[in-house]
């Protein structure tokens, strides 16, 4: 398994104690956690959820009246190019 595979396999298993149930899929240039939150959890439970997706590359929240709130989190497979650091939406 790539080293972004076993960091995502560690992060859903942090969201999973946290009692979060997660999926992990492989993508072409990263590796993916994804976890349905709750509509309510306490101030704690966030702080831990916010901990352990700070060791991804990328996260963030979906939130949609029809489907609830699905937090992401994703793990790149290799190091960017210089070129590369600041991302898509990064201009030069």
């Amino acid at each position: 398994m790539p080293a972004s595979g076993s960091t995502a396999e560690a992060l859903a298993a942090r969201l999973s104690a946290l009692g979060l149930t997660t999926r992990v899929e492989e993508h072409s240039c990263h590796t993916s956690v994804e976890a349905e939150l709750p509509d309510s959890l306490s101030a704690e439970t966030w702080w831990e959820v916010l901990d352990t997706v700070a060791l991804a590359d990328r996260f963030g929240l979906l939130a949609t009246s029809l489907n609830g709130r699905t937090l992401w989190a994703a793990v790149r497979k290799s190091a960017p190019t210089t070129g590369d650091v600041g991302g898509p939406s990064h201009q030069r």
